[in-house]
């Protein structure tokens, strides 16, 4: 069973994927991760601006070394922003997560385009998102229990430049698979979000057989 799990920045699909794959004895992945190593490599080294290295550093990506604690700055999510709208890292990463979707027994993946071009044909397909500000909110409480100086305007600010640079990239823009479920988690918590997820997954399976 293969679960994919997209939606906009900071809707909450990693803290959800993580959830469900360890309730249903998964393993999870969260392919933000992916691109947010990219961009920490090419951050340190100055190559930002370069195309072709940042495709190499996701052609060299490992998998197992991936930090994520270090990797959830907001620094590394602009980042990751700007390499993932390219067409040559998201070609180098795509075989990379279909390898991690097809073990034996499935998986759970979260992202942008795992539902729409990594794992089209997904048991089950989740579109997570919330209102701007509801996200901005929690990545900034998020950010402020480890940054004094955090702003929710600016976090804000990110979001929105996040949203269109996601919605309008040429490579896998951020969509809604036609077949999804959208999960609006606006005025939901943890455990209502959970629960919502969890009814969506088990009346998948059902008419799986």
């Amino acid at each position: 069973m293969i679960i994919a799990i997209d939606g906009p920045a900071a809707s909450g699909k990693g803290t959800l994927g993580k959830r469900i794959a360890g309730h249903l004895g998964l393993p999870h992945l969260d392919t933000g991760l992916l691109y947010r190593a990219v961009g920490a490599h090419c951050l340190a080294s100055g190559t930002l601006d370069d195309i072709a290295a940042s495709a190499e550093a996701a052609r060299a990506l490992d998998v197992s070394a991936l930090d994520p604690e270090s990797l959830r700055t907001g620094a590394l999510g602009e980042a990751a922003s700007v390499v993932a709208a390219r067409p040559e890292v998201r070609a180098a990463l795509v075989d990379l997560q279909r390898r991690f979707a097809a073990q034996p027994g499935g998986a759970v993946l979260d992202g942008r385009d795992i539902g729409t071009v990594i794992c089209p044909d997904a048991t089950v397909k989740l579109f997570v998102t919330a209102s701007p500000e509801v996200r901005a909110d929690r990545r900034f409480r998020e950010l402020a229990a480890r940054d004094p100086l955090a702003s929710y305007e600016a976090v804000l600010a990110d979001i929105h430049k996040r949203d269109a640079r996601d919605s309008n990239r040429a490579a896998a823009p951020l969509l809604k698979a036609d077949d999804a479920v959208l999960l609006d988690t606006s005025a939901l918590g943890i455990e209502e979000t959970f629960a919502a997820a969890l009814a969506i997954i088990e009346a998948a399976r059902a008419r799986a057989g």
